[in-house]
């Protein structure tokens, strides 16, 4: 069993170990590529042997990452339509995204 931890950024949790490399939300700020990130908001630890489970997050515990890539996800398309009446609307929506390699817990 390796070391993970449990992190939340964007609103969702993610779970990670070194090495990992996640997609998350856009974060706010001025980032270019290979910059550091630190995640404060730890909810869990676990080293194999034992957890710490913080309420709601760890004080102390920090992960950091290193920016790989910013972007844009597939194009989604939402549509609003209601019968009868004409009324047709047609929107396309492109998530940012951010893909980071955790380096160290």
């Amino acid at each position: 069993m390796s070391k993970f931890a449990i992190i939340e950024t964007g609103g969702k949790q993610y779970r990670v170990s070194e090495g990992d490399i996640i997609t998350i939300e856009k974060l706010q700020g001025d980032f270019s590529q290979g910059d550091k990130i630190v995640f404060d908001a730890v909810l869990m630890t676990d080293d194999g042997k034992s957890a710490q489970i913080g309420t709601p997050y760890l004080d102390g515990a920090k992960v950091t990452a290193e920016l790989l890539e910013e972007g844009r996800s597939k194009k989604v398309t939402v549509i609003r339509y209601k019968a009868k009446s004409r009324y047709f609307k047609k929107k396309g929506h492109r998530q940012p995204f951010m893909k980071v390699k955790i380096s160290s817990l």
